[in-house]
């Protein structure tokens, strides 16, 4: 039977990554650090590790006998302290890697993000070979960054790794990306800047866990590389919007707003908040999740049609009916 880790497993990504295994008969385990979550998927069939990835020791336990290690976890936010994404997304890569080569493990499948193309223009049709900006947009992009480099080392020490670059997920159990959206549209109404025209790729979240299981099953000439993963359909930010709200059967609220002075807005509250941290944890929005809805980035997928065999099943149309189905049973 094929074991596997899957980091990050109380996680929206992890946790569906550690569901199909299941289902396809995988020997799995789920590492994470919340045991409530943990004992949930424990009682789902998948035994659960608690750990921190900070720690060397338990992560590099977590990694014996393990077949693959699916590597989810990750401290994923437009805000925060350099030091802590630094902790947990290059301190705990470089754990798993030890971990990984200490005890052999077949093959490391890093997820890491697109955020690292990122540079307030627009950008379509990013290739893995596309330059990347000199300077990355955040610390969360910083680190990421870092973390790749890690796993690509790795390879020169004998492990086998694939990373791949999956943007902005979304679907049943999603947490972050749409809900987010939700509540701007019920408090104040979305920011519409420049009328919505910005182009954007997205990923229903069964495509990504395709392709990790695609990177695991690879042949050994399609490791050592990086490859982007989208549903290859751009969209229009403000066709996304009205496609969304007419599946959740609610009204669509968009507040008209020119990018200079959102731009301005963003980098207002980050000053801010840098200077008054007792008003919150984070902003309400930052410069770069204005820049995310204000400039088009779109990319090319043909290098994970090509290695890896991925072809998104789930369009965008059925991810989203999927998601406002489950969104309104989880209101209820």
């Amino acid at each position: 039977m094929t074991k596997a880790l899957v980091t990050g497993a109380t996680g929206f990504l992890g946790r569906a990554t550690a569901l199909r295994l299941r289902d396809l008969g995988w020997d799995v385990q789920g590492l994470g650090r919340d045991p409530q979550a943990g004992r949930l998927l424990t009682e789902q069939g998948i035994p659960f590790v608690q750990a921190d990835l900070r720690s060397t020791k338990e992560i590099e336990k977590a990694c014996a006998g393990q077949d693959y290690v699916i590597h989810c976890a990750a401290l994923s936010s437009p805000w925060g302290r350099y030091r802590d994404f630094y902790e947990m997304n290059v301190t705990g890569t470089e754990n798993v890697v030890t971990g990984c080569l200490r005890h052999g493990v077949r093959r490391l499948v890093h997820v890491s993000t697109p955020s690292v193309y990122f540079d307030y223009s627009d950008r379509l049709l990013i290739s893995e070979q596309t330059e990347l900006p000199r300077k990355p947009v955040n610390a969360y992009a910083a680190t990421k960054l870092i973390a790749e480099r890690i796993v690509s080392d790795a390879g020169a020490n004998g492990l086998p790794s694939v990373i791949i670059r999956p943007r902005a997920i979304f679907g049943p159990g999603d947490t972050s990306l749409f809900p987010r959206l939700l509540r701007v549209n019920e408090s104040r109404g979305i920011p519409m800047i420049g009328g919505g025209q910005a182009e954007l790729d997205l990923t229903f979240m069964d495509n990504v866990v395709d392709a990790l299981l695609m990177a695991c099953r690879a042949p050994d000439d399609a490791t050592g590389h990086i490859y982007n993963i989208s549903n290859g359909e751009p969209v229009k930010l403000i066709e996304l919007l009205r496609q969304l709200f007419d599946e959740l059967q609610l009204p669509l609220r968009v507040k008209p707003v020119s990018r200079p002075i959102a731009l301005a807005a963003g980098q207002g509250l980050e000053w801010l908040y840098r200077a008054l941290p007792s008003l919150g944890p984070e902003p309400k929005f930052t410069r770069y999740t204005v820049g995310l809805l204000a400039y088009s980035q779109t990319l090319n997928i043909s290098k994970a049609r090509k290695s890896l065999g991925y072809e998104p099943r789930i369009s965008i149309k059925e991810g989203l009916r999927r998601f406002a189905d489950w969104w309104r049973n989880e209101r209820l």
